[in-house]
């Protein structure tokens, strides 16, 4: 599929990823609309150029207004990107289950409305594209990263589930894993981040898959590997692997 002429909804998009995505939708001649909280930064993102719809993806509710508008204003979507998320680490030392709640319900809950919002008018219409942006920290569990991979592992096999159902309905659902990628999300990390890549490269990578009608994109390549492979290391040899890189965490 080409992407010029397309209606595009990207949520998510107030930085990071999703603003890549957006802005590389629209610089190929998709018809945008975006979403996020903050409507300032929706604004700096757009430009003028797309329609800006403020949302909060833990609010359904708000997240089916959103929808309708974009429906209203532009049509019924040929492609959603869900690429809202949240990181934050976590230690067993002072575990904090709000942090863990919070990351849930963006990530995965969030996930969850945003497909509940607009999932109704892909089906009437029987055609359309899904794209979730999940992490290749969902192949394996990392150490302080326990809330953020669970529902990371869990958006991949929700998508599994969407793409079974929706198939015979004409509708396209793609999995996002992408690995390190520079965002105000990973900017505050203070452990090695390997093959880091800047957004605007992640945001034409999403956008390449999708005009190539990909079902999965895991990039950049060498990490996508490395995450494949870590899911055939047995469950008790993987806390070894990474057991100099806990104790020199807790050292700082």
């Amino acid at each position: 599929m080409e992407l010029e002429g397309t209606i595009c909804w990207v949520v998510g998009a107030s930085s990071g990823i999703g603003a890549a995505v957006a802005r590389q939708m629209r610089a190929r001649g998709a018809r945008v609309a975006v979403s996020a909280r903050r409507a300032d930064r929706l604004e700096a993102v757009a430009e003028g150029a797309m329609l800006t719809v403020p949302a909060d993806v833990t609010d359904a509710a708000g997240m089916v207004e959103a929808a309708n508008r974009v429906v209203v204003r532009l049509g019924v979507p040929d492609v959603v990107v869900a690429a809202a998320g949240q990181w934050q680490p976590m230690r067993v030392e002072d575990w904090d289950t709000e942090v863990f709640r919070r990351q849930v319900e963006v990530n995965l809950v969030g996930m969850s409305n945003t497909v509940g919002a607009v999932l109704p008018h892909l089906l009437e219409r029987g055609s359309g594209v899904l794209a979730g942006v999940a992490s290749l920290a969902g192949y394996r569990g990392l150490p302080r990263g326990g809330a953020y991979s669970a529902t990371k592992a869990a958006q991949i096999s929700l998508l599994e589930d969407l793409r079974t159902q929706l198939a015979p309905r004409g509708i396209r659902v793609t999995t996002v894993s992408p690995g390190f990628v520079r965002t105000p999300l990973t900017q505050a990390n203070r452990f090695p981040m390997p093959f880091l890549i800047d957004a605007d490269a992640a945001g034409r990578a999403i956008c390449d898959g999708l005009e190539r009608e990909r079902t999965e994109m895991a990039f950049p390549l060498r990490m996508a590997v490395l995450a494949k492979a870590a899911r055939f290391v047995p469950v008790r040899v993987w806390p070894h692997l990474w057991g100099p890189t806990a104790r020199r965490r807790r050292k700082r």
